[in-house]
């Protein structure tokens, strides 16, 4: 967390293309009595081990900006941003760029402090007995194939889910393809359950496969889609080049894999699958478990996604469509993999 002065020079280079740190200091001296020179350099310190700015140049003149890094994780007004319809894409095409950017989106401080959280999930889970283990991921899988099926306009409810899942009786009124969809979410979730290990190395291959198991059965062609699609509610245009999403998977692919921690990976990964668009349907679906299988493979909980609230997770993937932003998704994120610790396993 930032102190206050901290806060303050962030918000100065905020407002500049760049500074130096005289500039800085003049700035803050005006708020802060005690702002001397070693002071300064100490807070530019902390912010640049944060990655919220860069330095470049040496001694006097060096300036100070803010990093990409940090641009892509800025805290958005998020009612205000989508309020008006008429919304100013900073890109509306699909940018290839924003790999080189997505290897810090969690701080060590939230590494440090998710890890100690998953320390808690698997002391809970070593001291249950197979029985109850086997209990907690199927009520984990019902509940994750509720919520990612409604997020998508599935108009199951959970106990119609269960149901479902636990007596194979369809609820009264539903389509086919509801059903299988929610279906598919359990064949989908069984496999990578039982299967942890095969996704501590991501390939484009598993990706699709992951997808296969997804859309089976709902008309939906597998692999890597030949057609261009639109997306509800934005006007970002994804990849409309079969070369080029193959391409944009396979620097997925190595991004995640180069990436250390499971949490950051499946981050990535929901975003990235999300934007990328591979498939001509089921992208969003095919992000969330196959986020949770990475999950998995590292050894830390999945995330079913219950309490997350529809509308809020759409604005999240759209502020990253349209902005490169990923500071409401990723709050959204982190407060559900919080949620799934505290209510499952324990």
């Amino acid at each position: 967390m930032l102190n206050k002065r901290q806060e303050v020079i962030l918000d100065y280079i905020k407002q500049s293309d760049s500074v130096t740190r005289e500039q800085i200091q003049n700035a803050v001296s005006q708020i802060f009595d005690k702002s001397s020179k070693v002071t300064i350099l100490r807070d530019l310190d902390a912010l640049m081990t944060e990655g919220l700015i860069t330095k470049t140049g040496t001694t006097r003149a060096a300036v100070y900006k803010l990093s990409v890094q940090n641009k892509l994780l800025e805290d958005v007004d998020v009612e205000a941003y989508f309020a008006n319809d008429d919304r100013q894409l900073a890109n509306n095409l699909f940018n290839f760029d924003i790999m080189n950017h997505l290897s810090n989106l969690l701080t060590p401080k939230e590494k440090q402090e998710y890890a100690v959280l998953n320390e808690r999930y698997l002391s809970n889970k070593a001291k249950m007995s197979p029985t109850i283990l086997r209990k907690e991921f199927e009520r984990l899988t019902i509940e994750l194939a509720w919520k990612s099926s409604k997020i998508e306009g599935n108009t199951y409810t959970l106990l119609d889910t269960e149901r479902l899942l636990k007596e194979n009786v369809s609820a009264k009124g539903k389509s086919l393809e509801e059903t299988q969809m929610i279906i598919n979410h359990k064949t989908a979730l069984d496999y990578i359950t039982e299967n942890p290990s095969v996704y501590k190395e991501l390939t484009v291959r598993k990706i699709e496969e992951l997808h296969r198991l997804l859309v089976q059965g709902l008309g939906v062609s597998h692999g890597v889609r030949q057609t261009l699609v639109g997306i509800i509610g934005t006007d970002y245009k994804p990849l409309d080049n079969s070369f080029q999403i193959k391409e944009a998977l396979e620097q997925l692919v190595s991004l995640v894999n180069n990436t250390e921690n499971p949490l950051e990976k499946a981050l990535i990964t929901v975003l990235m699958i999300s934007y990328i668009q591979p498939f001509e349907d089921g992208n969003k679906r095919t992000s969330r478990i196959l986020g949770n299988a990475l999950l998995l493979a590292g050894d830390y909980c999945p995330l079913s996604y219950r309490s997350v609230d529809e509308v809020e997770y759409k604005k999240g993937i759209i502020l990253f469509y349209e902005q490169n932003n990923a500071s409401y998704f990723k709050k959204l994120f982190l407060e559900q993999y919080k949620q799934a610790v505290k209510k499952y396993f324990e």
